[in-house]
């Protein structure tokens, strides 16, 4: 099981780069610093974009920032971006839903530990991340 997926890594790499910075960053840059291939790069920011995280500036000296303050874009914000809702919905014993997930005992004991995991991310902010 994956938590973070490559995509949500990559965002969030880019994300705190741009913070760190506190200007206006290029995608080659990001691309170069960061180590991450242009093509997923390119599309990270662009949805970043889309989704109001990022302001994107056009022209010569165009790039992105910030459009948020860092302390509010969580790391649950971004899984959601690039990964949709985050949860151990599904079983571990079966491809399928199982029939008896109302009554399973497992499916219990994962929903706490779900819901810890998920009270943890959300307080994680590019903030704290920023500050090491």
């Amino acid at each position: 099981m994956k938590l973070i997926t490559r995509n949500t890594d990559y965002a969030l790499r880019a994300i705190c780069y741009i913070a760190k910075e506190n200007k206006i960053v290029t995608a080659p840059e990001l691309v170069k610093v960061l180590g991450v291939p242009r093509p997923f790069m390119r599309k990270i920011l662009q949805r970043l974009s889309k989704e109001k995280i990022l302001e994107s500036h056009k022209g010569q000296a165009g790039g992105f920032k910030l459009n948020l303050l860092p302390k509010k874009i969580s790391i649950i914000q971004i899984m959601h971006i690039f990964q949709g809702q985050t949860g151990l919905d599904g079983c571990f014993l079966k491809k399928d839903i199982c029939p008896n997930r109302g009554k399973c005992i497992l499916r219990k004991k994962i929903r706490v530990i779900e819901n810890n995991a998920l009270t943890q991310l959300r307080q994680i902010n590019i903030a704290v991340l920023i500050k090491g």
